[in-house]
């Protein structure tokens, strides 16, 4: 199939309207009931540890970021995104307050796992 000027022209300008900026993304979240707390986990493959924030308020956690692309600055031309490098964030509800428990969190194989204790 044959393509003319025109036809490229108008197919790079929608694959450009496709990967907008500023648009936010919301990972996949898992929560689990463990006996003294709770382990919430993300998906958040590609997000390095120091572009995450946690938050804490009543039975509320909020977990913002920013995914980075680093393959973008080395490259001429983009021939297809799917990937969504830009700003994240998910609120996630406990059943209980959560704003005095004790929180650990690790990254690992694109996940990010946070524990949060109960305090007894």
């Amino acid at each position: 199939m044959t393509y003319g000027k025109q036809s490229l022209d108008f197919i790079s300008r929608m694959m450009m309207l496709s990967v907008s900026p500023a648009k936010i993304w919301y990972p996949a979240a898992d929560i689990y009931d463990i006996p003294d707390g709770w382990i919430v986990k993300l998906e958040l493959a590609g997000v390095s540890p120091e572009d995450i924030n946690i938050e804490v308020r009543g039975n509320s956690l909020s977990v913002s970021g920013f995914r980075k692309d680093k393959t973008c600055r080395k490259v001429l031309f983009c021939r297809q995104m799917e990937i969504v490098y830009d700003r994240f964030e998910k609120t996630l509800f406990l059943p209980e307050n959560i704003e005095d428990a004790n929180i650990e969190y690790t990254c690992e194989n694109g996940f990010l796992y946070i524990y949060l204790k109960k305090l007894t």
